[in-house]
């Protein structure tokens, strides 16, 4: 990976930490705010941080990582389990099951 990428995930890397603190504090701040009292009596109003939508790009990176790992043959492999010859074809919805199912690559060695 060249140095100007590896620079790009870090920044990336983060922002994305950055959101998940700031969405953290909000919703403790939330928390506290009120009585116990009008959260029990509007439990609906609490709401929980915001998941990040996954991109390409993401996947990709991650994808990327494990085939120069040696595992290009088992990323095939999921491609294909999720219904696509290459990862543009993947439906954006799949694609966290998609690195749930990379991420563990490797694992058992």
């Amino acid at each position: 990976m060249s140095k100007m990428a590896e620079m790009d995930q870090t920044i990336r890397e983060l922002r994305d930490a950055a959101d998940s603190i700031i969405s953290a504090a909000d919703w403790l701040a939330q928390q506290f705010s009120g009585t116990d009292e009008d959260l029990s009596a509007n439990p609906a109003s609490v709401q929980k941080p915001a998941k990040k939508e996954l991109k390409l790009e993401d996947v990709r990176s991650v994808l990327a990582d494990k085939s120069r790992a040696g595992y290009t043959a088992e990323i095939r492999d999921l491609l294909k389990k999720y219904g696509a010859d290459k990862l543009s074809k993947v439906n954006p919805a799949d694609y966290e099951a998609l690195l749930k199912d990379a991420e563990v690559l490797g694992d058992g060695k």
